[in-house]
Parts: C-alpha cells; structure tokens; sequence
C-alpha cells in the first residue's frame, strides 16, 4: 500500500503540471492526458481528438463518461491502434472507471502498481502488448473486476494467488502466452466454474492441483507449458508410478584421482550389478519387439479387410472425412481417423474442434463431456468416451472402428425436437468423440434438486409440466422411431437437459450400446439398466432401475423398453414430489414410499412438492401426474403402458 501511495502522490505532482497548460480540463481528462504523452508513437493519430482545450474528456475518441456524473470517465477503450510507449500511474485517479481496454497495442514497460486504485474497474484487457514484468498484486483487490485478460504479453514471475480471490470475476481470466513459470497455485481451484480460465503458452511447470474448478478445466486450458502434468493432460506426472530403473555400474576409479581429492580408490563393484543391467535391457528390447509385430500384425488385418469393404464404403465417402495426416498426428498409427459431420449444417472443421478452449461439465464412468468454445461459432458439448481396460490386439482392427461407426450412425439418425441431437462423431484408435449441441441450462435433475446451473427459484409447475411432456415425447420416438424398437437404458432426471427455453431435450441415448461395442464380449453389449446404474457409481441410480431388473442376474440381462418406462415414472414422481428418488420417507425408496401414501390416502399437500403448494390452479394437473407416474412404476412390467401412451395421456394435461 506504500507503493501505491508514493505512486498516487506522483500522480498528482504530474496532474498539477499538466493543469497548468490545461486549466479548462477536469481531473479525469488530465489523467488522460497523461496516457497521451506517455504514447511515444500514434500511427493512426488515434488520440488526436485529445486536446487540453476542451472542459472534459468525454468527446476524445475511444472514451466513454457516466451519465449524469459531471464529465466522470466510465470506459477507456483503445483497442488495434499499435500505439506504442507506457502506461502511466496517472491513470489511478480515474475513480469511476469502469471499463480499461487497450488491446492490440504496443504498449511496453510494467502494469503499474497504482491501478489496483481503481476500484469500480469491471473490464481490464491489456492483451496483446509487450508490457513485461510481474503481475501487480493489488490487482487481486480490485473487488469489482469481473473481466481480466492480460494475455499475449511478456509478463513473468509466478501467477499471484490473490488473482484467484477477485469476488466478481465471472467472465474471463485470460493469463495465456506470457512467460509465468512455477506452478499453478491451489488458490486457482476457487476460481468460479463459470469463469473462462485460460494459462496456455507460459512456462508452468509440476502438476495440476485436483482442488475445486480446476478439477473441471479442459486440457486446452494449460496447453503448450511443456512441464506441466497431471488431469486433465496426458501427461503423467514423474513419481505418480515407478518406472522401471536400469542399474549402473560403478565404474573402477583411477587410483591418482582418488589420490587428487584424499580419499582412497573405491572397490569394484560386483560382476552382478552390469549383469541384472543387462537382463533389464533384454527385456525391454524384448517387449518393444513384440509391440511391434503385433502391430504390424493387426495393420495387415486391416489393410485385407479395408480391402474387402471398400466397395461398400464407398459412398460413406460422401459424408466422411478420413484424415490423411494420421502418421503425422499419431507417428505410425495404422487404423486411421474419421470425423463424420452428421448434420449437413455442422460447420466446424476438427482441427478448429480441437484447438478450441474446452471446460468439464460432467463425468461419468462412460467418459467426460466437456464444453467447447470455438474461436467462431456457438458452443458445443464434446463427450469423450472412456477406453475399455481390456482393449487388445486382436480388437484394435476394423471390426472395432465398424461397430464404433455403426452405432454413431444409429444415433445420428435419432432426429427428434426433443432428442438431444447428435453433430458429428470423431474415431480414432485411442480417443473417441461423441459432439452435440451445448444446451446451457442444465438437467432437469439439476434444476430439482440444485447444481451448478440451478436457477436460485425452483421451477415453477408450468414448466415442469412441459418438461416433462417434451420428455415423454423424446423418449417414445426413440422407442417407435426404428423396426429395431430402440431401448434408452439408463433414463434418469440428469439426462433429461434444458434448452435456453426450458425445452426439454433427452441426451445419453445409444452410449450404452457405444461403450459396450468397445468391449471384445458379445455379452457385454446387452448392457442392462441395472449395470447403467452399477456403472454410474450412485446410489440414487439404482431407484430408477425396474425390478426385474435388480434381481439376481438382472444387471446382465438386456435393458428393455418396460424398464426404460419405470425410469420415466421414477423421473415423474422427482418433479412432483421436488426429492431425490432415494428420498422417500421411512427408510423407503421415493416409488415405494408415493405409492404407500396413496394407498394410505394421505393428502396430496403431504406428497407434493412445498413450492407447489401456492400453485391452486394445478392441483388437478398434479394429481393426473403421479396416477401417469404410479402406472409407469408398475412391479409387473406387463402392467405398465408404453411410451407413446405415456406421452399422450401427459399431453392430455392442460
């Protein structure tokens, strides 16, 4: 703080010369004129409206001043003009500042000290200059800052943990391209979710902290620092496992030498010691050997069966795009890559895909689902695929990328209002991307029961309504849409998403069938409801499995319709009741315990949801609800209707 007032004191020794040439100009425009003469080079003469005749700053080009606020400047910004000098501590006096954006300059020198005067600063972009030095800490208490991007420059030091405390940041906390070195603080884990974290290109070494919002940043976010490691890179991290090390020999030391320094000459070491050395080294050769043929052994299976269908993927050639840059990409690889755009609308190339910022949203045993923002374009919702643990050789050929394609095309081809819509699919021997639109409103899951993307007001029955009608509507078209009579397996609260207008969109379809199809068993790919709900790993899924499916063997058997149907009415009674489908009373499951209540003919206001309570109107709505809900929560699936007349008798509710 002593820094800051020495440097404010300046500040005003420097306004008071200026207001001697400038006696008409109030404090702010004098604090700009201060900027002005600290630009050694104006190009495009872009400050040339910035004259000390004029009473205040307001009309100088690129400055903006508060309504009502008596010539008070609110926004500086003087992006793409290469103006080139320092910036001044003079410009701590603009009190009411709000927005500093001088991006695209060539601005050098330090960020001065005084700035973290500014205490009603929202926006600070000094990106793509050449100011250099440390990151002032006092940035870390500018209480209003929301926005910071300071990439693109030549900063250096370590990354201020007090940077990680802003209270409002919300947008962007861009450090990127920069030279900071040492390692990521754990204070960046309390950086909002929702925050766009960006540190790629510096020289950020050791391993990524596992704590808070961190543990949701895409790999993109620390890209291009060579010594950093740990999720989400792949890059693991010295020590995390032991490597095999390769003894050496100590070499017989010569007797002068050890004379040299006073010590005598070591013994030679024992013949044991080269000859484990030795044994280590074969069996390394031994094994890089075998990886080897078997390599080659699966690309020539590979390259016989490409053969053999080629004639019949000839016109997938149309709508696919298989890389030819593989050995490139992947030094060798000999299964290729594809990237199928399904929707002739998709846009987006896999390179831009790729390259572009990527943020965790969600993780499952089935992979992680990122979301992605491309440099042009809305965003999108990137599923990466979990990798099987007993992948080979022997399935590592065309028969896996076929099944893989067969599958992504089954989805692709699921063209429903309120069936998540799947844009393209990416294949690669080691990484497998599922692409869908980015729906930012969540689950309906999340919206009951409280989640990042949760709105602070529960939702009101209206909406709950038409949620889950669109719902209904999603899941029996995926039930009727195809002779091959389509089965969800794993419908719960979470998959059901919400659009910008509360549209109800049903994701996960087909991912059961997708990760099956990368096991070598045949078995394996009857994956049933109740081994969804083993693989998610929650308590709480295993409420929305039927119960014939949680009998002995149940969690092997084939997912049917009739239990996607009993998952639907588990999914009924949560917007309904507002609970969990563990959270019935009693020790019973949410089923159970609705189901004794109307048995024991409680009142409704007992069962329903308390934030319901007010809505008068939808008493009756309510009601016909959970009669739609206890039916499709049938013990005998016989008993329970089919989707589509599920749908119809929700639709009949108005």
């Amino acid at each position: 703080m002593a820094v800051v007032r020495v440097a404010a004191a300046a500040a005003v020794a420097v306004l008071a010369f200026l207001a001697a040439s400038a006696a008409a100009l109030n404090t702010d425009g004098l604090a700009l004129l201060a900027l002005k003469f600290a630009v050694t080079d104006d190009p495009g003469n872009g400050l040339a409206t910035w004259r000390d005749a004029d009473p205040d700053a307001c009309g100088w080009t690129g400055v903006t001043c508060a309504d009502g606020s008596g010539g008070r400047v609110a926004a500086v910004e003087l992006a793409n003009l290469s103006l080139a000098g320092y910036l001044p501590s003079e410009l701590s006096l603009l009190s009411e500042l709000a927005t500093l954006s001088l991006p695209s300059n060539r601005l050098s020198g330090q960020i001065p000290v005084a700035i973290s005067a500014l205490q009603k600063l929202t926006t600070l972009d000094l990106a793509h200059n050449l100011l250099s030095g440390q990151v002032p800490a006092g940035i870390g208490r500018l209480a209003a800052l929301a926005r910071l991007d300071l990439s693109s420059n030549q900063l250096n030091g370590t990354l201020p943990p007090a940077i990680a405390g802003l209270p409002r940041l919300s947008g962007v906390l861009n450090l990127s391209y920069n030279h900071f070195t040492g390692g990521i603080p754990p204070d960046f884990g309390a950086i909002p979710v929702a925050v766009s974290l960006d540190l790629r290109g510096n020289d950020l070494a050791g391993e990524i902290p596992q704590v808070g919002s961190l543990v949701n940043q895409g790999p993109t976010a620390f890209d291009d620092n060579p010594g950093l490691c740990g999720f989400p890179l792949k890059v693991e991290c010295a020590g995390a496992r032991d490597e095999p090390r390769i003894p050496q020999a100590n070499p017989g030391m010569d007797p002068g030498a050890a004379a040299q320094v006073g010590r005598p000459p070591k013994r030679r070491s024992s013949p044991t010691v080269p000859i484990l050395a030795a044994v280590v080294v074969a069996a390394i050769v031994a094994g890089l050997v075998l990886q080897w043929q078997c390599r080659r052994r699966c690309a020539a299976a590979t390259s016989r069966d490409e053969e053999k269908e080629s004639s019949s993927s000839a016109k997938e050639k149309n709508t696919t795009l298989t890389l030819a840059s593989t050995d490139e990409r992947r030094g060798g690889g000999e299964e290729g890559e594809l990237f199928v755009a399904v929707d002739d609308g998709f846009g987006m190339e896999l390179e831009e895909l790729l390259r572009a910022s990527a943020y965790v949203v969600g993780k499952s045993r089935g992979g992680i689902v990122y979301r992605v923002v491309p440099v042009r374009g809305t965003a999108v919702a990137v599923r990466r695929l979990s990798e099987p643990d007993d992948a080979d050789c022997a399935e590592s050929g065309w028969r896996r990328r076929r099944a893989f394609e067969a599958e992504a095309a089954a989805i692709g081809r699921a063209c429903h209002p309120n069936v998540a819509r799947l844009r393209a699919y990416y294949y690669a021997p080691d990484e497998k991307l599922l692409i869908y639109d980015y729906l930012g409103n969540g689950s309906l899951h999340s919206a009951l029961h409280g989640g990042p993307t949760a709105s602070p007001t529960p939702l009101p029955w209206s909406v709950r309504l038409s949620v889950v009608q669109g719902a209904a509507r999603g899941l029996a078209y995926l039930h009727e849409c195809s002779p091959r009579r389509y089965v969800h397996g794993c419908i719960k609260s979470s998959k059901i998403l919400l659009d910008d207008e509360l549209r109800a969109h049903v994701s996960g379809f087909g991912l059961a069938r997708l990760v099956a199809g990368a096991h070598k068993t045949a078995h394996s790919k009857k994956l049933g409801t109740a081994a969804c709900a083993l693989r998610s790993g929650a308590l709480s899924a295993l409420s929305y499995v039927a119960p014939e499916l949680r009998a002995p063997g149940g969690a092997a058997a084939a997912a049917t319709q009739k239990g996607d149907v009993f998952a639907f009415g588990v999914v009924l009674l949560e917007a309904v009741t507002g609970r969990q489908p563990t959270e019935g009373e009693g020790g019973l499951e949410l089923e159970a315990w609705v189901r004794r209540a109307f048995k024991e003919e409680r009142p409704l206001s007992e069962v329903v949801d308390p934030t319901l309570l007010g809505e008068v109107h939808a008493k009756k709505q309510v009601l016909a609800v959970f009669h739609v809900a206890l039916g499709c929560t049938e013990p005998d699936p016989e008993l329970r209707p089919r989707m589509r007349a599920v749908a119809e008798s929700l639709d009949r509710i108005n």
